[in-house]
């Protein structure tokens, strides 16, 4: 490990790259503590540890929206034109054509879709968020200038991050929207730590001690499923050109567990938060029936049980949606057929893509089951240590999203250092 590392600096190529990487870190965490102006810090930091889906939505943007900085949405925005994007491609035959069958152009273009309607969607939810904390008096009384000063200011910040993204994938290492969640999360856990230092109870060691083990199983199960494949056996059949013979050899389809990555929890999370985020909005209304009915509502999505089970159910939904949109039995079965390939004991053709999907189906219960349990994972480890401040920092869905950048980072690191070994070569 460390003969690569030391080798990863030596190229300049790489270095470069991740000292991009880095620099782009630093500019993501000098913009997430510059504040819109009129805001009360101390309300602010009440409201968001009074608020535990809103204490979620601030772990990801690693703070910025605790300070209420101009990169407040953090990516927020961006990943919900996508999940609107691809939802919209199971209505429209064209957009699934776009993404699907037009190869790397076509998701260029479907994805720059997706950047021009993340400004909209990052209008309205800076003017939901700003009109929300405006009800909770955490800030002051905004003059109709300010408002629209503010959610210039913040749509220009989500904005501003998506491109920071772009430009991680585009010039450094890895996926830039992971990795500027990652940085996000990452960059709180110091000041969670200084917290446990700080309220230290020599009383609460046991809690520690099995907060560290279940810490330690779920990194152990995180790296296990996302590394844990479902191979199917392919065989090519023997084809004679010439004087040569090509085939005849038998190789596996790898099927991931969890083949959807970390997608799952961010779309649970970005749909289970709207419901809560309308009905605090529309609490502060003059009507004392919306009021009342949409306090009803708000109170119904924080309780820990309803919260955890919908979030639950939706990832795993999700699991299925998202494997559902980006890999198609269909197209691989016609592929293999087109290669003179076959599964042994399979017919070509539709009984090759009804097998896949069978075992696409069976792989993906597992991977789904499994994202559903780490992301309720933060509340029952809470419930049995009683340890708060453990909740987003080590478990769940933080730690998932953590690992699976690293696993992931981590491939692309290698796959660069082994190309350059073959142009030695």
């Amino acid at each position: 490990m460390w003969e690569k590392i030391i080798l990863l600096f030596k190229i300049r190529d790489l270095r470069s790259k991740i000292l991009f990487v880095l620099a782009i870190f630093v500019v993501f965490r000098l913009a997430a503590n510059i504040p819109i102006p009129g805001i009360d810090s101390g309300k602010l930091r009440e409201f968001f540890q009074g608020n535990q889906m809103f204490g979620l939505m601030n772990i990801f943007t690693g703070g910025a929206m605790e300070n209420l900085s101009v990169v407040m949405l953090g990516l927020g925005p961006y990943i919900t034109a996508v999940i609107v994007m691809q939802l919209l491609t199971m209505i429209f035959p064209k957009l699934e054509a776009m993404y699907k069958e037009e190869g790397e152009a076509g998701r260029q273009k479907f994805n720059q879709y997706g950047r021009i309607f993340s400004v909209p969607f990052a209008i309205i939810q800076s003017y939901g968020m700003l009109s929300l904390l405006k009800s909770q008096q955490v800030l002051g009384e905004f003059t109709f200038g300010q408002m629209i000063t503010s959610i210039i200011t913040i749509t220009a910040g989500a904005v501003f991050l998506m491109w920071l993204g772009e430009l991680i994938s585009e010039k450094g290492i890895g996926n830039g929207i992971s990795l500027l969640i990652f940085a996000g999360i990452v960059s709180s856990t110091p000041v969670q730590l200084r917290q446990i230092f700080v309220s230290w109870d020599p009383s609460m060691i046991p809690a520690y001690i099995s907060f560290a083990v279940c810490a330690a199983v779920i990194i152990v199960g995180v790296v296990l499923v996302n590394e844990g494949r479902r191979n199917i056996p392919v065989s090519y059949a023997k084809r004679i050109r010439g004087r040569r013979m090509f085939g005849g050899v038998s190789t596996y389809l790898p099927i991931n567990i969890n083949p959807a990555g970390v997608i799952p929890i961010i779309f649970a999370l970005s749909i289970l938060l709207f419901p809560g985020m309308i009905a605090n909005f529309v609490s502060a209304s003059g009507n004392p029936a919306v009021a009342g009915i949409a306090k009803s509502v708000a109170t119904f999505f924080e309780n820990p049980w309803i919260h955890g089970i919908f979030y639950f159910i939706l990832v795993v939904l999700f699991t299925y949606f998202y494997t559902a949109v980006t890999f198609d039995p269909k197209n691989v079965a016609n592929n293999l057929q087109k290669m003179g390939g076959f599964i042994p004991g399979i017919r070509p053709g539709k009984s090759t893509s009804d097998f896949i999907r069978f075992i696409l189906n069976r792989v993906l219960l597992v991977g789904g089951i499994f994202l559903g349990l780490i992301a309720v994972m933060p509340s029952i480890v809470q419930g049995f240590t009683g340890i708060q401040v453990f909740a987003f920092v080590i478990g769940g869905t933080s730690l998932l999203i953590v690992v699976s950048v690293v696993l992931e980072t981590k491939r692309q690191i290698e796959s660069q250092l082994t190309m350059r070994d073959y142009e030695k070569f």
